[in-house]
């Protein structure tokens, strides 16, 4: 029989051996899966630089034209109007898209029963004024409105735009409408002197930021007006309209108000264009 002792030393020897068999498994699991999990990484860099030689070798053609796109377009915010601020003066043709174009020069033609007016518009210094006339323009929202004020003392100008200036005679709501949505003001010539100088087109507002409509008027005579008005563009054509318009005089309406009047010598826009010079 075998003694006490040795019956000890055999069972300490199978236990050792059990535990040395268990961490040799141990260690090839680790291995294993240090194996396959290094096998993924690899694989994922692979992938990513597939895509990366895709897209910077052999090139991304939608990738490219937004990038383009996005270099010569500007996000514009249109402030549609609340119901309360809405009235029968107001007309409603949608809202612009939201992205515009900051690139090229566009020609406004202005066609009226006197003849027409042009000016030149720079895309770069007003995208979103200019994509407001656009759109406002593509709806035939100026056909057969009048120009509805002028003033031939201080600011010197030719107000014109409101869709609800039309028909026969004049009503006291002339100059109060415009287009289901305002907007923030561009190019304002805080640096120059004077801010408006004869033959300039700019938008008329509240006077209150972020208030641009469809209202613009034309500068036929230097004026001291503050810089608070988008300047639109430049008039290329027609000022001897304006100034024979200027040279008949108003009617005094507005004069207790904003200054001015309508003027006596009636302009009717019959079409406004505004297309890619």
């Amino acid at each position: 029989m075998t003694s006490t002792r040795e019956r000890q030393r055999a069972a300490a020897r199978a236990r050792l051996e059990k535990e040395m068999a268990e961490r040799a498994a141990r260690a090839r699991k680790r291995r294993q899966t240090q194996a396959v999990v290094g096998a993924g990484v690899v694989l994922l860099l692979v992938v990513a630089g597939t895509a990366w030689l895709a897209s910077n070798v052999l090139g991304d053609d939608s990738g490219t034209d937004n990038t383009a796109q996005d270099a010569n377009s500007v996000q514009c915010d249109w402030v549609e109007l609340a119901d309360g601020e809405r009235s029968p003066t107001t007309k409603d043709v949608g809202l612009p898209d939201t992205q515009q174009s900051k690139a090229g020069v566009q020609t406004m033609t202005i066609t009226t029963n006197l003849g027409p007016i042009t000016a030149r518009i720079d895309r770069s210094a007003v995208p979103c004024t200019a994509g407001s006339f656009t759109h406002l323009a593509e709806q035939n929202f100026f056909d057969n409105t009048k120009c509805h004020r002028l003033v031939t003392e201080g600011i010197k100008v030719l107000q014109c735009g409101d869709p609800s200036a039309t028909g026969e005679g004049w009503r006291d709501t002339d100059g109060t409408g415009g287009p289901s949505y305002r907007m923030a003001e561009e190019n304002l010539p805080a640096d120059k002197r004077p801010p408006y100088p004869a033959g300039v087109i700019a938008m008329a507002n509240s006077g209150q930021p972020s208030s641009s409509g469809s209202q613009f008027f034309i500068v036929y005579g230097d004026s001291p007006l503050d810089p608070n008005y988008t300047v639109l563009g430049t008039i290329t054509g027609g000022m001897d309209i304006v100034n024979d318009v200027a040279a008949a005089g108003d009617d005094g309406a507005f004069a207790q108000q904003a200054g001015g009047g309508h003027p006596k010598k009636e302009v009717v826009i019959t079409d406004l264009t505004m297309t890619d010079a």
